[in-house]
């Protein structure tokens, strides 16, 4: 390789990185929406997206079908692969499933619970003047900005149905595929929160692209927090 080709591979390295950091927190996107978010032309956005894809970051998908699509062929999604969520920063290691596993072993499943509610409780803490200080309509979006905070890389977004959390990126994703208490625990933190029946759609610890909250609307009309998780 030429020293000029060289020269041009280490410069977009910081580039590129950018783009997979946009696909992890915005989710699913197509080469238009990451050139519209990050400033760049289509064509540099697909030739990064052409090294992401040989490197396995990322992967492509057909987008869902919708009504009322215009004549053309539709644009191909991007999303991040289990092999890209790697790439970036994660709390947990084969210490922590080990540890999890002795103390299911010694103590039970009901200390692996316990230790998943406790590990939450600060989180609680931490987030509950920020939620209850917001009206009740935006309280899904203030927590969202607060799990971002923290590395959840969240958003927050409306349905006819009602309100949805997505959060892109769970730094203990591994160990909970292993220990699915702390997506429950998650939950219930979630549902206390906001007070309101609380629904988790789908999540990255069972191999879905992000986590997804719904809360029906409006949460105010809610009679009490519960929690459900639907089977994959």
């Amino acid at each position: 390789m030429r020293a000029e080709e060289m020269s041009a591979v280490v410069d977009d390295a910081p580039t590129r990185e950018r783009v997979a950091t946009s696909i992890l927190e915005h989710g699913p996107s197509t080469a238009a929406d990451l050139a519209r978010r990050l400033g760049l032309t289509p064509a540099a956005v697909r030739r990064h997206l052409d090294v992401l894809l040989a490197d396995g970051v990322v992967a492509q998908r057909q987008p869902r079908a919708t009504t009322g699509r215009g004549r053309g062929r539709p644009a191909k999604v991007f999303m991040i692969t289990d092999a890209g969520r790697d790439t970036f920063a994660h709390a947990y290691d084969d210490l922590a499933v080990d540890a999890l596993g002795f103390l299911a072993e010694t103590a039970g499943d009901g200390a692996v619970v316990e230790f998943a509610a406790r590990r939450l409780r600060g989180l609680t803490e931490k987030y509950r003047p920020l939620v209850d200080a917001a009206p009740v309509d935006e309280r899904p979006r203030v927590l969202a900005e607060a799990l971002s905070a923290d590395g959840f890389a969240a958003s927050a977004g409306t349905t006819p149905a009602g309100a949805q959390i997505c959060q892109h990126h769970c730094p203990v994703a591994h160990v909970a595929a292993e220990f699915p208490q702390l997506c429950e625990a998650e939950t219930a933190m979630f549902a206390e929160l906001l007070g309101s029946h609380v629904q988790r759609l789908a999540t990255i610890a069972h191999g879905d692209g992000v986590c997804t909250t719904h809360l029906p609307h409006p949460p105010s009309q809610a009679t009490g927090p519960t929690t459900e998780r639907v089977s994959s």
